[in-house]
């Protein structure tokens, strides 16, 4: 009886972590307008990810809480900060979130408070998604947002690539621990 239970433990452990093997997780980024912040998120997040050979395995997108850029391709300054590190923002074009996000999306994060804010009022009650904020992932930064460079300089740009980077191998590494393991 008892080689019986373990034979059947042992059965269910190996297709928990078939499952695991086969999962998908899916990721995304959300600012206000989706031109600055949320698609450098996903571009760098994308590379992460394309880089640790996972790109089969992790669905990544932005969008923004306002419909100003619907359509539009990420900010001029935005795409040449992120060329100069190597990351390809050039096919990615701007949409606003919408409450079926948070049923498609595992994780479903924010650059700031307000845009979170935004994003819990617009949340479906039965959404089972991880919502919050991007930064909570970074290791080395403090801040809990990443500032909208979209009206100061190049500065700006270099900063947000910073943050993000940080907390794009802090996410990765996470999804790593929690649902690839």
């Amino acid at each position: 009886m008892h080689k019986i239970a373990a034979a059947l433990k042992k059965s269910a452990s190996q297709s928990e972590n078939a499952m695991k093997s086969m999962r998908k997780v899916s990721v995304l980024f959300v600012c206000m307008g989706n031109i600055c912040r949320s698609p450098t998120a996903e571009a760098v997040f994308r590379h992460c990810v394309e880089q640790a050979g996972l790109a089969g395995r992790i669905q990544i997108d932005s969008a923004g809480t306002h419909d100003y850029h619907v359509g539009d391709a990420p900010d001029a300054r935005t795409q040449r900060a992120a060329k100069q590190r190597g990351y390809d923002m050039s096919n990615l074009r701007g949409r606003q979130v919408e409450a079926g996000d948070f049923l498609r999306f595992d994780y479903v994060l924010a650059m700031d408070n307000m845009n979170l804010v935004m994003l819990e009022r617009l949340r479906p009650g039965n959404a089972q998604s991880h919502l919050g904020l991007f930064l909570d992932f970074a290791e080395r930064h403090t801040e809990y947002e990443v500032p909208d460079p979209y009206n100061g300089g190049p500065e700006g740009f270099e900063q947000v690539l910073d943050m993000v980077e940080d907390a794009a191998n802090g996410l990765l590494k996470h999804i790593r621990e929690r649902h690839f393991s």
